[in-house]
């Protein structure tokens, strides 16, 4: 009785947004609390910073940004491996688990040194956290959905974000810089690890069904990356090889480079302008929101439109929106250029992923998104120190002048080196080519 109870209950595993709504609605959810440990910092520590721990110089400032990314990146590699190796939710779980001492620390934190720490303790949580939703969704969704998915995904994360953000900044402009704004960080682990432990089930097996009804590209451009790979292969392909994963994973650096720079140059620069700390607030949340928001739209047009071509003017627009923000001297025109930042970086964002889990085969995809993340976010780390070092050397301006600029270049590589990864457009391009030729 019992055997067959628990027969009767196993549903067929199926692919696919609708078929796995309830759990993809609980992981969107799980990821808007990811973004909002973010957001809930974002505004407060770097005035933490000058306030109350007397910090000048910019590159000493940054060190919790560098922290956090270095920290943040090694912990996707790991998130990705361990969640091909042990399942998803184990990782999941134990991501929220580092995430409890997070806001008690910067909330008595004694000297800067504890914030580091503190943000150390954030990267590894970002890390193992974000990327198994990432993968999770992927898992969950197939190859149809992948861009709508990736664009829920970072739509949600970021969105809570610049939510977050801007509560943080009316809670530290009424209440003061602590503990106020830390609150929301407390609320948020609490309500994460319940939901990840208690309602989150495990996908690794949709990888398997995927794996089994697998349509290789009809170009032929993916059958050296057969479903086998070591670690070390996977790494390389990633990194370097593979000319769309490695476009990817340069342009994720860059794109997290801008908001490494932003993170910690942004709220100094409006501020020595003489913006008051609610209006540095609504700014910091304009990017972030315009961001989360838009990628529930580019997500869904990259599954129509493509991938590369999405990326590149993704990566121009930052460009543009980076060289304004540097020339801009006013609250209405910092407001327009974060918008358009925003817009640039969703146009980018969930593409990247999307792209991706386009190439990786299943059986080795999660590790490949744990890579991708490891160049993407060390892009804060690399920001947060090139913006750090050229801001003392020169200017504020400099450098967001100097971030416009690798912005160009990497633009430039996408339109080099990607080819179009979504394999059913790439089918549709092989079938004019064929057609032509005959």
């Amino acid at each position: 009785m019992t055997r067959t109870g628990a027969n009767e209950s196993r549903r067929p595993i199926a692919l696919g947004l609708r078929a796995n709504a309830a759990q993809f609605t609980i992981l969107v959810a799980i990821n808007a609390l990811v973004g909002g440990m973010v957001g809930q910092q974002q505004t407060v520590l770097p005035l933490l910073a000058e306030e109350e721990f007397g910090l000048t110089g910019y590159t000493f400032m940054f060190t919790y940004v560098v922290a956090f990314g270095i920290t943040k990146a090694t912990a996707n590699y790991f998130a990705g491996t361990w969640s091909d190796r042990y399942g998803r939710k184990p990782v999941l779980i134990a991501g929220w688990l580092f995430a409890i001492p997070v806001p008690l620390m910067l909330i008595w934190a004694p000297s800067w040194g504890w914030v580091v720490v503190a943000n150390v303790l954030l990267g590894i949580n970002q890390g193992l956290t974000w990327s198994t939703t990432v993968i999770m969704k992927i898992d969950l969704v197939g190859p149809k959905q992948r861009g709508l998915a990736m664009g829920l995904n970072e739509g949600a994360g970021y969105g809570a974000v610049a939510v977050t953000s801007m509560a943080a900044g009316y809670l530290a402009a009424e209440y003061g810089l602590r503990p106020a704004p830390f609150l929301l960080g407390l609320s948020y682990t609490a309500l994460a690890l319940g939901l990840s432990t208690l309602a989150v089930r495990e996908t690794r097996d949709h990888t398997k069904v995927e794996a089994a009804t697998h349509v290789p590209r009809a170009d032929g451009r993916h059958d050296h990356l057969h479903s086998e790979l070591s670690n070390r292969d996977v790494f390389t392909q990633t990194s370097f090889r593979e000319p769309a994963l490695s476009s990817a994973s340069q342009a994720g650096l860059v794109n997290n480079l801008n908001f490494g720079l932003s993170w910690g140059l942004f709220p100094l620069l409006f501020a020595g302008s003489g913006l008051p700390v609610g209006q540095i607030g609504v700014l910091f949340a304009l990017y972030p929101g315009v961001w989360g928001v838009g990628q529930l739209f580019t997500g869904a047009l990259s599954d129509r439109w493509g991938r590369k071509h999405l990326i590149t003017l993704g990566m121009f627009t930052q460009a543009t929106a980076l060289a304004v923000i540097a020339a801009a001297d006013s609250f209405g025109l910092w407001a327009a250029s974060t918008i358009l930042l925003g817009a640039g970086t969703a146009m980018v964002y969930p593409t990247l992923l999307a792209a991706i889990g386009d190439v990786a085969h299943p059986a080795w995809r999660g590790r490949a998104v744990g890579v991708y993340r490891v160049w993407r976010d060390l892009g804060y780390a690399v920001g947060a120190l090139m913006g750090g070092v050229v801001a003392d050397l020169w200017s504020l301006r400099t450098a967001v002048w100097v971030a416009a600029a690798v912005s160009v270049v990497s633009a430039l590589v996408v339109v080099i080196r990607m080819y179009e990864t979504h394999h059913g457009l790439a089918v549709a391009a092989t079938q004019d080519e064929e057609t032509k030729d005959g």
